[in-house]
C-alpha cells in the first residue's frame, strides 16, 4: 500500500522550507515568483493535496469557519420528526462558498438559554481555532454571544439579523416579505388574514409581525384578534390554527410565519372541513422542500437560506485575507412563490 504524500515531501522535492509550501499553496505574500514555481512542479509531480494542517503551517488563517445554532430546537425538531431543511440549506450554502476558497465549514450546537453559553461558545473556539463565526438565529440577535465575540477580536456574521450590532448582518427583508404575503392575499379578495407569529425569540418574528400589520392597515383591515402566538414548532402552531378556526369571525386566510406552521395550519384547516384553497387559503415562510410536496402545494415566500450563509462566509473569508470593503449589512432579496394553497375567497 503506497504511502500518502505530504508537506515534508513536497518541500524536500522543492528544496524549500515547509513554511514556504504552506506559503505557496496559500497564495501567501513574499514568495519569489521562481519558488513559487518550484514548489507548484513538485506539488504536481508528487500528486499532493494540501491538509489543513500544511495550510495553517504558513500563517495565522484556520481555514475553517465554524457556524452555531440553537442546540435545543435543532434536536428537539429531530428526535420528534419535525426537523426542517432549513439547517440543510443553511450548511450547504455555507460549505459550498467555503469548498471554492479551500476551506471548512464545522457546524456547533449551542444552548442559547445555558447559563454556561460563554464557556461553551469559548470552549468551541479554543478547540477549533476558526477564522470566523457565523450565527444562526436566535444566536445572531444574542447580546451575550455577539458582545462575547465583538470582545475576542473574531470576525463573525450574524444570519437574519436586521438589528444593530457588531460583525457583520445578512438577512432578507423580513417585514417586507411578510407584508408581500398579505398583499397576496387582501388582492385576491381577503378581507380576513389572520397571522401566527413566531418565536419572540427571535428579532425576525417582531419585524415579520409589523410586515403583516402594516399591510392590513394600509387598508384599514387589521384585527389584532386575528394574530395568534406561535413559536415557529408544528405543535405550537397546531393549538395557534385551532384558536384562530374557533374566533366568532375566523379568517378566510393565514400568514404562517414558517412552513412548520403552515403545514400544521393545513392539517387544521383540513381537520375543520375548510378545503383548501377552497373555503381557505394558506401562504407559509421559508419555502423549504417539504412545501412543494403538501397537497396541495404551498405559497410561500422563499426565503434566501443558502445564500445567506454563503454571503456570510464570503464576508468572513474576505475579512481574515485582510480585505477592508466588506460591506457590514447586506439585504438580500425574497422571492413570493405562488402556489396551489392561495385562491379568492368563496362568496
Amino acid at each position: 500500500m503506497s504511502r500518502s504524500i505530504t508537506i515534508r515531501d513536497v518541500a524536500a522535492e522543492a528544496g524549500v522550507s515547509l513554511q514556504t509550501v504552506s506559503r505557496v499553496i496559500n497564495n501567501g505574500p513574499n514568495v519569489r515568483p521562481e519558488v513559487k514555481d518550484r514548489v507548484n512542479a513538485a506539488v504536481a509531480r508528487l500528486g499532493y493535496t494540501p491538509s489543513l494542517a500544511a495550510r495553517r503551517m504558513g500563517g495565522s488563517r484556520s481555514f475553517l469557519l465554524l457556524a452555531l445554532n440553537d442546540r435545543d430546537r435543532t434536536i428537539d425538531g429531530w428526535k420528534s420528526g419535525e426537523g426542517t431543511d432549513w439547517v440543510d440549506q443553511m450548511l450547504m450554502g455555507g460549505m459550498l462558498e467555503c469548498a471554492k476558497h479551500g476551506y471548512r465549514m464545522i457546524f456547533e450546537l449551542i444552548d442559547t438559554h445555558s447559563s454556561h453559553v460563554e464557556r461553551e461558545v469559548l470552549g468551541a473556539i479554543s478547540a477549533l481555532h476558526p477564522d470566523g463565526i457565523i450565527l444562526t438565529p436566535p444566536h445572531s440577535d444574542n447580546d451575550q454571544i455577539t458582545e462575547l465575540l465583538a470582545k475576542q477580536g473574531l470576525p463573525f456574521a450574524r444570519i437574519g439579523s436586521q438589528i444593530e450590532g457588531p460583525g457583520f448582518a445578512i438577512a432578507m427583508d423580513d417585514r417586507a416579505a411578510a407584508h408581500a404575503a398579505t398583499e397576496h392575499l387582501l388582492d385576491l379578495g381577503h378581507r380576513r388574514v389572520g397571522f401566527i407569529t413566531g418565536s419572540d425569540e427571535y428579532a425576525l418574528s417582531a419585524a415579520r409581525t409589523d410586515g403583516y400589520r402594516e399591510a392590513l392597515e394600509a387598508r384599514g383591515l387589521f384585527d389584532p384578534d386575528l394574530v395568534a402566538p406561535g413559536d415557529f414548532t408544528y405543535d405550537t402552531a397546531i393549538r395557534a390554527m385551532q384558536s384562530l378556526l374557533a374566533r366568532a369571525n375566523p379568517p378566510t386566510a393565514v400568514v404562517a410565519s414558517n412552513d412548520q406552521t403552515a403545514l400544521a395550519a393545513l392539517k387544521c384547516a383540513n381537520d375543520a372541513g375548510l378545503a383548501v384553497p377552497d373555503a381557505f387559503s394558506i401562504v407559509s415562510f421559508d419555502d423549504t422542500p417539504i412545501v412543494r410536496f403538501s397537497h396541495p402545494p404551498l405559497t410561500a415566500i422563499r426565503q434566501p437560506i443558502a445564500p445567506m450563509t454563503a454571503a456570510a462566509a464570503s464576508a468572513l473569508m474576505r475579512a481574515k485575507a485582510g480585505e477592508a470593503d466588506i460591506p457590514e449589512q447586506q439585504i438580500l432579496p425574497f422571492d413570493l412563490i405562488a402556489r396551489a394553497s392561495t385562491a379568492p375567497p368563496r362568496g
